[in-house]
């Protein structure tokens, strides 16, 4: 399946990259998933630009040689989590970046390979690692986890409102007949679906399946250390684009921008300002971007993109 990259166009705008058309620079795309953003950016500037691409995917390897073989010197892909990003730059020996992409959302290639779990839409085993060379998968938060830890998981990460009939349905279930594959979860929640919710939008898997993807790969935590950072590491005007696709992610991106942005951190009560705080960052979106209609109609899986 080929991977189209979401919000193409006003990524490139924001990162500003007819800047570096003529001029030297590092760029970072810290979710290669399927090249689609970096072939853009390398496309777009001079032969001064090199972009470094980070993926916990191994299989992301493969996809990044056509790159290699285009771009040369110029493009590098780093295999790691981009949570440990510091360490990774250090690794190349650069000090400082010009700009840094995040596009927090799952690759065409990782929905649509059955094996690697993610989707509920096709039968494979429960797995959902991003990175398949760590040890804890879908299927052991499943087989292990008590009604309290399984409850937790799905209403933290997942905002699932029936997160406690899900997990004592799992762990009912899980005593007869151990549960494998995304199909059999699937179908189990669908089961405990009322009749009248059976035919939302919203598949009734998809918040727990998001949940589980989540925890298996820590990924919140791992986006606040990503930001954290991001932040040290981008140069005098540099850039940061992030691109989230569900409300945990994108609270996260707003607190910190608004952090990050802020002129004083005082009480609200406080006559005048004591602090003495300045701004760390300038934002440059008034309000967040998200796809035009033609976007949503050519790749559908955009619709929940907000920049």
């Amino acid at each position: 399946m080929k991977h189209v990259p979401v919000l193409l166009t006003e990524t490139l705008k924001y990162l500003n990259v007819s800047r570096f058309r003529e001029r030297d620079g590092v760029f970072v795309d810290a979710t290669f998933g399927g090249g689609g953003h970096s072939m853009a950016i390398l496309d777009q500037t001079g032969q001064g630009l090199r972009l470094i691409a980070i993926d916990r995917d191994r299989a992301a390897s493969q996809r990044a040689i056509s790159l290699s073989q285009r771009y040369g010197e110029r493009f590098t892909l780093l295999q790691g989590n981009f949570a440990d990003l510091s360490q990774l730059l250090d690794e190349v020996q650069v000090k400082g970046i010009d700009a840094l992409l995040l596009d927090l959302g799952l690759s065409s290639y990782q929905l649509s390979n059955a094996p690697r779990g993610f989707s509920f839409q096709l039968d494979g085993p429960l797995d959902m690692r991003m990175d398949q060379g760590q040890e804890s998968s879908a299927a052991d938060i499943i087989r292990t986890g008590t009604v309290d830890q399984l409850r937790d998981i799905f209403r933290r990460f997942g905002e699932e409102p029936y997160a406690g009939s899900i997990a004592r349905a799992i762990v009912a279930a899980r005593s007869q007949k151990t549960i494998t594959t995304t199909r059999e979860l699937a179908d189990l929640i669908l089961s405990l679906t009322p009749p009248a919710k059976s035919h939302r939008r919203l598949h009734t898997a998809t918040r727990v399946f998001q949940a589980l993807r989540i925890a298996v790969n820590e990924e919140l935590q791992a986006l606040v250390a990503v930001l954290e950072a991001g932040l040290s590491c981008l140069n005098q005007g540099g850039r940061l684009v992030v691109i989230s696709y569900h409300s945990l992610e994108d609270r996260i991106v707003k607190r910190m921008f608004r952090q990050w942005s802020a002129s004083c951190s005082c009480p609200p009560d406080f006559p005048v300002c004591t602090c003495g705080k300045v701004p760390q960052v300038r934002r440059l979106t008034g309000k967040v971007v998200v796809p035009q209609v033609d976007e949503i109609e050519r790749n559908p899986r955009s619709r929940s993109a907000k920049l």
